[in-house]
């Protein structure tokens, strides 16, 4: 299970991303956000309105349709796993560096506040 830090219900994530709580609702159905639940009540994570404002950001800004936001969330999440090994490999200097600021660029393209 995962480790949720803030929680809030459709109405606040709604405000928070500046979507519609329909949008929301099929954003859950297509796989692009997975909400936890209680009871009736989806309850969305810091992680998940940050995932949403991603989603957002790739609509509105950038023009992608959802298949485009689906490969590009794909990437999102590849690129958090090379970020997490690259830290575990501790490579240092200049090639550690440059690797940690190529990944930086990929995710700033993608629109993510970091």
């Amino acid at each position: 299970m995962r480790e949720v830090s803030g929680v809030y219900v459709m109405r606040v994530a709604s405000m928070l991303t500046g979507m519609h709580p329909q949008t929301l609702r099929r954003y859950e159905r297509v796989g692009l956000v997975r909400p936890s639940r209680s009871n009736m009540l989806r309850l969305y994570s810091d992680e998940d309105v940050a995932r949403l404002k991603m989603i957002k950001h790739l609509v509105d800004e950038v023009g992608l349709n959802l298949a485009g936001v689906e490969l590009a969330l794909t990437m999102y999440d590849s690129i958090l796993d090379m970020k997490r090994e690259l830290a575990a490999a501790e490579i240092d200097g200049e090639l550690g560096q440059r690797l940690t600021d190529l990944l930086d660029e990929m995710l700033e393209t993608l629109g993510v506040e970091q």
